[in-house]
């Protein structure tokens, strides 16, 4: 793969996938305009975090070159210049805005710009502050949901918001508990917030926002049924797969695994497979 193309990180695109989950919700994903509006949502979406990722880089190189794996980025290794990085990550936020403004709504550009910019202030100022690192990368997923919505208009549960903050939170968390066992007491080495965060403390990070987004889900179940005036048990059957894929990451993680959370959902079959029936009965409770 080309070292460019490498720096853009398209396996990170799974995660612009949360685009589609407020218009999905809201059943408009059946309708072309609205399905052509998300979609174009989503390739922005992949271009401004790649354009991000591109700027992460060139301003993390010295730390990367230092880390065990990190050092193997194309910047980091020298394969590309760090001004070819700069122009680089410059351009496709520029046309990430320019996409966004075609959905025809400035939400969807004024989401996208504050996902931009707390990911490219993160770098700089947020990765130092212990916690507020946790909540900057979470609400890169929180802005994700958001854009789909604006984007066609349709209305956010506030406990749809808080299932997307909350188990934001527990992935990201995962992903610090993964690293600090990985690196050990070289840990603060690499990333000054890990020295702060102890395997205990993580943990119990990783249960609170478990048990939040299992119970914000739950409720948010329970009161999409009872809009929507349906019999049929959809809704309530789509919490058993939600939460047997919560469990089934919290052994990823506790099994040493999670701090590359794109890795782990490309490659667990059962997470994969829960995924899926999710899907399936969700839209089942939406659009039958």
């Amino acid at each position: 793969m080309h070292p460019i193309l490498r720096t853009a990180r398209p396996h990170q695109w799974l995660k612009n996938v949360l685009v589609f989950a407020a218009p999905g919700a809201a059943g408009v994903l059946d309708q072309p305009r609205e399905l052509g509006i998300t979609l174009l949502v989503f390739v922005s979406f992949c271009l401004a975090s790649s354009g991000t990722y591109f700027w992460n880089d060139v301003l993390d190189v010295e730390a990367d070159q230092a880390h065990p794996t990190k050092s193997k980025r194309p910047i980091a290794a020298g394969e590309i210049s760090l001004m070819t990085g700069r122009v680089v990550g410059t351009l496709l936020p520029i046309v990430a805005l320019v996409l966004a403004g075609l959905t025809g709504r400035w939400q969807t550009i004024v989401v996208i710009a504050m996902y931009m910019a707390i990911t490219l202030t993160y770098s700089a100022i947020w990765k130092h502050i212990a916690v507020i690192d946790l909540i900057a990368i979470a609400s890169g997923f929180v802005l994700r949901a958001a854009a789909g919505a604006v984007a066609v208009d349709v209305p956010m549960s506030s406990w749809f918001v808080l299932v997307t903050t909350f188990g934001s939170l527990f992935i990201v968390t995962g992903k610090r508990y993964a690293e600090r066992r990985d690196l050990g007491d070289d840990a603060s080495g690499v990333r000054s917030t890990l020295g702060e965060y102890s395997e205990g403390y993580l943990r119990f990070v990783l249960a609170v926002t478990c048990g939040a987004a299992l119970v914000s889900y739950s409720t948010w179940a329970f009161e999409t049924k009872d809009f929507a005036g349906t019999d049929l048990p959809y809704y309530e059957l789509s919490i058993v797969p939600m939460i047997a894929a919560f469990l089934r990451y919290a052994l990823v993680i506790e099994q040493g695994q999670g701090a590359a959370p794109e890795e782990v959902f490309g490659r667990d079959r059962v997470l994969q497979i829960l995924g899926v029936t999710w899907v399936i009965v969700y839209g089942l409770a939406v659009y039958s």
